[in-house]
């Protein structure tokens, strides 16, 4: 009897453990920031929090104005409360969110890391579950929108404040150099480049949305920014869609792909705290993906 008690215990432990097992879809901001740090139910730089954003939305806040480096701990506790253990994460970012969750990854995402509960405290970090440790995250994919991972003409030219931490780090040479960018530990990101441009655009290269260029927001690989623009346009070769080389030969960077260009030059890089711009393109592909 006593065998067969334990048995069922086990087992029960075992089932218990199984139902735990969930997925989340974490939401990784850009520059500017908004929602509340440590609260990952705040979805104020994204708009209403009603809407669909995936299975299990959190937002992983960060301040959006100091450095990537300075910041990145904030990703990286709503990485590990909900991309370790039995579960598993889609990830969404938005402009320098995309430098953030690059540089996560590449500099951590081979690390060891605690496996924790899922309930996070008010600074926003998770409980152990047994103690054990994983390497990196369980994550499916990452969804970038307008994606600043290969930064900014506007942070070169002194668009924005240079007393800002972040906008420093937003140059196209200093975003580029910061991380091996090649480097994702097998996670695929795909990307989402906006082309409405707008008068000020001669700043940026190519096809932009106004600002981002295409070069940065449709992950060209390289040192510094190139000439990346829609098909039909003389003056600049095509960014390409899917992984593959874009035309005249850049190629984009290991593991990104390009799932949307946008072609009707008809979505801008402004969230405008109301899933819009390219952001909103974004989020209805990640609402019937991440599931």
């Amino acid at each position: 009897m006593r065998v067969f008690i334990s048995v069922c215990l086990v087992s029960l432990t075992a089932i218990t453990s199984i139902a735990s097992a969930a997925n989340y879809t974490l939401w990784v901001n850009g520059r500017g920031g908004g929602g509340v740090i440590g609260n990952h139910n705040s979805f104020t730089y994204w708009g209403p929090a009603t809407a669909d954003a995936g299975v299990n939305k959190k937002s992983a806040n960060w301040d959006g104005y100091n450095s990537i480096a300075a910041q990145n701990g904030n990703v990286r506790d709503a990485l590990d409360c909900y991309c370790t253990g039995t579960n598993w994460c889609y990830v969404a970012t938005h402009s320098a969110g995309d430098l953030m969750m690059g540089y996560a990854l590449a500099n951590y995402g081979g690390s060891s890391r605690l496996k924790k509960n899922a309930v996070p405290n008010s600074g926003g970090q998770c409980g152990n579950t047994d103690g054990s440790s994983q390497t990196g995250w369980n994550i499916k994919w990452v969804r970038s929108a307008a994606g600043a991972a290969g930064g900014s003409e506007l942070s070169d030219a002194g668009s924005w404040t240079t007393s800002e931490p972040l906008v420093k780090d937003l140059k196209t040479t200093t975003a580029r150099a910061m991380y091996n960018h090649n480097t994702t530990y097998n996670v695929w990101f795909y990307m989402y480049a906006g082309a409405k441009g707008t008068a000020y655009s001669f700043i940026l290269p190519g096809q932009d949305d106004e600002v981002v260029a295409y070069h940065s927001s449709g992950a060209a690989a390289g040192s510094g920014g190139s000439n990346l623009c829609n098909p039909g346009n003389w003056f600049c070769n095509d960014l390409t869609l899917g992984s593959g080389p874009n035309e005249g030969g850049s190629a984009k960077w290991n593991n990104h792909s390009v799932v949307f260009r946008d072609d009707n030059e008809a979505y801008d890089h402004y969230n405008s705290n109301n899933w819009q711009g390219v952001v909103g393109v974004m989020r209805a592909a990640v609402a019937g993906s991440a599931l």
